[in-house]
């Protein structure tokens, strides 16, 4: 199972013993996971919703996505802040910022409650990857309009 995580997330040059830390996919997971945690329950919802959106977001398998929420949950019990996590988010587009911050939303409102800890966990999270108030504001209107719509 370890080769073919770290064939999945293994670095573009080649080289396997890259740190995982160092991969987008690892630290938006990582996030997501923590996100579904940080109210002190994780629903079923909020589990779906996390492999959906990995999912859809990455274009990966089933395998590919259990291989990388597995690696996601290690990375989030180990880490002692968010830092790690957003340094290497903060080198992507702004674009792709956004969609990690709708993806978080997603996993938010996948409950169908919104905690304020969740607020505050995606607040930080978009303020340290540099989306602005008015953007992640946008963002949550957006994803929360689409759950009220699915209900």
């Amino acid at each position: 199972m370890f080769e073919a995580i770290t064939k999945l997330f293994g670095s573009k040059n080649g080289h396997e013993d890259d740190d995982p830390m160092l991969d987008p996919k690892v630290c938006a997971a990582a996030l997501l996971v923590h996100l579904s945690a940080v109210d002190g329950e994780v629903s079923v919802e909020e589990r779906k919703t996390i492999k959906r959106t990995l999912t859809e977001h990455y274009k990966l398998s089933a395998a590919e996505v259990a291989d990388l929420v597995a690696l996601a949950t290690e990375k989030d019990h180990e880490a002692v802040d968010f830092y790690g996590f957003t340094q290497t988010l903060n080198k992507l587009e702004q674009h792709e910022k956004l969609e990690i911050i709708k993806m978080m939303w997603q996993v938010v409102f996948a409950d169908s409650e919104n905690h304020e800890l969740e607020d505050n966990m995606v607040w930080r999270v978009a303020e340290l990857i540099g989306v602005s108030s008015r953007d992640r504001t946008v963002l949550r209107a957006q994803v929360r309009g689409e759950t009220d719509d699915a209900s």
